[in-house]
């Protein structure tokens, strides 16, 4: 897969880029992860991509010229292009796969107040992280592109990927690891029978307590 993401602030990414799983991702050819300064697109000769709003109100708007010259260059017929806003589709497990199997995905991170409208007739996807604001489109950027490269086929074992939260609409059972027993906490002892079909049950069993007790919305909209 090949990600673009277009930026104002392209150092904000380096160590997203450098460390961890994304880093052994990009060594090892699974996904090629590049950062646009669309600032070098603008057609001023100060290199300007906000202006003020036509009709008043605060704030500086992204200027159409840089994104439209910067996406004449790099997108392709397999490039799917996500917009980063608060307006857009709130970013979903499900979402993440969806994106997982495209070629070439092109993010465009905002910055100021906005954008200027006209932008949004070159994306096929708006995508929002949540119902807050944040300064610009970095941080979201960073965060779907961590869920999607993720599920890359060979970036994760297949098996981690298969009993995580969301995938059937629940969240995760409770994990455990060794002592068995820290300061008076102990693990389940169905975790130490070796009885797997026990297991299993236990595990289903506590994902859906779980998912009703801290995410009713989840567990209500599965129905």
């Amino acid at each position: 897969m090949k990600i673009d993401i277009l930026t104002l602030f392209p150092n904000l990414f380096q160590g997203f880029l450098t460390e961890s799983i994304i880093k052994r991702a990009i060594e090892k050819n699974l996904v090629e992860i590049n950062l646009i300064d669309f600032r070098e697109f603008s057609p001023l000769h100060n290199k300007q991509v906000d202006d003020t709003p036509y009709g008043g109100g605060a704030g500086m708007l992204l200027r159409p010229e840089p994104i439209f010259l910067c996406l004449d260059k790099i997108k392709t017929e397999d490039s799917y292009i996500i917009l980063l806003t608060p307006d857009g589709e709130v970013f979903k497990q499900q979402r993440a796969v969806d994106l997982s199997k495209k070629k070439h995905l092109i993010f465009i991170c905002g910055r100021y107040e906005g954008f200027d409208e006209r932008i949004k007739t070159l994306v096929d996807l708006e995508l929002s992280i949540g119902d807050f604001i944040l300064t610009g489109g970095e941080v979201p950027a960073m965060a779907f592109v961590d869920a999607i490269t993720r599920l890359i086929p060979g970036v994760i074992n297949e098996e981690s990927l298969k009993d995580e939260s969301f995938n059937n609409n629940l969240l995760d059972y409770p994990n455990y690891t060794k002592p068995s027993e820290y300061r008076g906490l102990k693990v389940p002892d169905v975790l130490l029978s070796g009885n797997h079909a026990k297991i299993k049950e236990y595990r289903k069993t506590e994902q859906e307590k779980k998912t009703k007790q801290k995410r009713p919305d989840l567990w209500d909209g599965d129905k």
